[in-house]
């Protein structure tokens, strides 16, 4: 295979920077299984005091996040209410029926949102045949929405008329600082209505490992037992927390960089004939289009197609193709990126208007 000089695959393959490597190097640990890695504690409560919580615990992966979170706020035969579209719903191998006997009630948003009136008369009644609904959840930004901001307001709504029935609320915050930077809005308002959150450290911000979960300091205790259940204590856990925090510290702003780019490659691909953007709204660094045409080529083909020019991008099962930017794709490389998609789409047009001129002879 052509070796891949332009990755959008996602911005989880981002490197550590070189200054990261040093402050990672440098970091003083411990043992984080017993409390005791001065690095970890740093970054634990750097991110509370970021989202205003009171407490945030240490994690292998957003994954193990959002399962600790479920495993908090439900008991076997309960349900949690998520967008269809949703990481937890389509990425986490159900762990959450598979672990903790709790089941997903999904509906489906638009491109990732939901409204309250989707989520009012959707709580089970009190009753020996049903599941109990105890949880809602909701994404920002939203994934497989094209990196979606969920809606201030909304969230304020449908996590109002959550509480008012008595249900949690968690919020899968892996890109939160990307809905920070795009809309303005500091991570602690955007975090506010929710009981948990999780923030992944190693998606935009760039750091190699680790995710953290922020909540309560009454909740704590049980997430430490949570964590410790599906694998994720880690002893001198102090070298890679001091990514993260590196993170925190110097790669929040330089977010909007990489919405910059997006912004970029989806004006060339708005501009390109074949291509479609799928959604049109590109509002952070994720970008999803479509190739238009009957007989033209595949998602899969298309992606094929750029990586024998050294581009990687992902099809996705529904027949989209996404494209994420990140730290470690500049702005020249975007424009380079653009160049070559508006080439090979136009060779496939082209190639498209032959078969159809033989066709007609």
């Amino acid at each position: 295979m052509p070796e891949i000089q332009i990755d959008f695959a996602s911005d989880t393959i981002t490197r550590p920077t070189d200054a990261m490597r040093q402050a990672m190097a440098q970091a003083a640990v411990g043992d984080d299984v017993f409390d005791e890695d001065p690095t970890v504690q740093a970054l634990e409560a750097r991110i509370a005091e970021l989202v205003g919580k009171e407490d945030a615990i240490f994690v292998p992966s957003g994954t193990m996040c959002n399962q600790i979170a479920i495993r908090l706020h439900c008991r076997p035969g309960d349900e949690f209410l998520c967008e269809e579209g949703s990481h937890i719903n389509n990425f986490e191998q159900a762990a959450h029926v598979q672990l903790s006997g709790v089941a997903p009630r999904p509906i489906r948003g638009e491109w990732g949102v939901l409204r309250l009136e989707q989520l009012e008369g959707m709580i089970r009644p009190e009753n020996v045949h049903c599941v109990r609904t105890r949880l809602v959840c909701l994404e920002n930004t939203h994934n497989r929405g094209a990196g979606r901001v969920q809606p201030f307001d909304t969230t304020q709504a449908i996590c109002a008329w959550a509480e008012k029935n008595g249900l949690a609320r968690h919020l899968d915050g892996a890109r939160l600082f990307n809905a920070v930077v795009a809309t303005g809005i500091p991570a602690s308002d955007l975090a506010k209505p929710f009981d948990t959150i999780s923030i992944c450290f190693s998606k935009g911000l760039g750091a190699p490992i680790g995710s953290a979960l922020c909540c309560s300091a009454g909740m704590i205790r049980d997430a430490r037992r949570h964590r410790k259940v599906l694998g994720g204590g880690m002893r001198q856990a102090g070298i890679i927390a001091a990514g993260a925090l590196y993170a925190l510290e110097h790669h929040i702003d330089r977010l909007a960089e990489d919405h910059a780019k997006a912004q970029r490659l989806a004006e060339a691909i708005r501009n390109t004939p074949g291509l479609e953007l799928d959604p049109d709204l590109v509002e952070t660094n994720m970008v999803f289009f479509r190739v238009c045409g009957k007989g033209v080529a595949t998602a899969q083909e298309f992606c094929a197609r750029l990586r024998a020019w050294g581009i990687r991008m992902l099809p996705e099962v529904d027949g989209r193709i996404r494209a994420v930017t990140h730290l470690d794709v500049s702005m020249k490389q975007v424009d380079e990126a653009c160049s070559i998609i508006h080439l090979m789409a136009t060779d496939l047009a082209n190639q498209l208007a032959e078969k159809a001129t033989v066709a007609n002879v």
